[in-house]
């Protein structure tokens, strides 16, 4: 229902070793950051590792084995979250197409879900 809203439009952002986006989380009731079991980001039809990713909320930032273990912080529905990839080059300028993939752990059901958005931004 909410995964067109995922990517943040017009977010993207060259970093000193490689770019950002922002991210919204889609479930309604927001989660604990030990229950997203992974974003996974590729650009251009490149899957980024995902030791090359990394998430800020609120002027913190975890690698995602670092969240696996984030007991005392949260991530709420509709709160945008800095998604960093680090990326050797980075990006040129232009247009470049994003897709983003989020698998939560929901506790009353029984599956992983993972919702999934996919938006071309422009890095100026």
């Amino acid at each position: 229902m909410f995964d067109n809203k995922i990517i943040v439009d017009d977010s993207l952002k060259a970093t000193d070793d490689g770019f950002s986006i922002e991210a919204r989380l889609p479930y309604y009731r927001g989660l604990g950051l030990s229950m997203i079991e992974n974003v996974a980001v590729s650009v251009d039809g490149e899957a980024v590792p995902r030791e090359d990713i990394s998430v800020t909320l609120r002027g913190r930032t975890w690698t995602l084995d670092q969240m696996e273990s984030e007991y005392g912080d949260r991530w709420n529905f509709g709160e945008k979250a800095v998604v960093v990839v680090k990326r050797s080059g980075g990006l040129t300028p232009g247009d470049h197409h994003i897709e983003l993939a989020e698998t939560m752990r929901i506790s009353y059901l029984p599956f992983v879900p993972t919702t999934k958005d996919a938006k071309t931004l422009t890095l100026r």
